[in-house]
């Protein structure tokens, strides 16, 4: 019996083959897709004016730039040194504000005396107080503290002029009087 199954299944197994095999020859036949109807091109309407070209030469008012007059991309943001004023460093380098004004725009708000040496606070035109000693360097000329007394501070100045000549000047801070 089992040989009976295995052919009826192996003739079932041969008829399927044939019936692929038959429907693989087979060949339908394609349907025509719907045509779809296009309007007619209508045909363009000879030109009333002629067109101007571009390319012809014309000008045009915003094509002449003044390139003098823009910022030059290539330029650092940073202005150059030479018309930046110059800025005095101590000798680490670090820029001290007391070296950027004038001796005599600085005000003497106090002076200690009696100590080993005696030490005086001064304060800048925007109102930013320091304490100096003698031998110290302040103002914009190359001043240089020589002396600090009871009632006033003496600073040598050493700088040259516009016209190159040599200047050397004492300048006397003294304390306001009390009120």
């Amino acid at each position: 019996m089992k040989r009976i199954l295995r052919n009826s299944s192996f003739v079932g197994f041969v008829a399927f083959l044939v019936f692929l095999a038959s429907s693989c020859g087979r060949k339908e036949e394609a349907v025509p897709p719907p045509q779809s109807q296009t309007p007619p091109v209508a045909k363009p309407q000879p030109q009333i004016q002629k067109q101007v070209s571009s390319a012809r030469g014309k000008t045009d008012p915003g094509s002449n730039i003044d390139f003098n007059l823009l910022k030059d991309p290539f330029k650092p943001y940073i202005a150059d040194i030479k018309s930046a004023p110059a800025v005095r460093r101590d000798r680490f380098g670090q820029a001290l504000p007391i070296l950027n004004f004038d001796v005599s725009q600085f005000k003497i708000s106090g002076i200690i005396v009696g100590l080993k040496d005696n030490s005086a606070m001064i304060v800048d035109p925007t109102g930013k107080p320091y304490v100096v000693k003698a031998g110290m360097e302040i103002g914009r000329n190359n001043g240089r503290i020589t002396k600090i007394a009871p009632t006033f501070i003496e600073v040598f100045e050493q700088y040259r002029d516009e016209n190159g000549k040599l200047i050397k000047q004492n300048v006397r801070l003294t304390l306001p009087k009390k009120q």
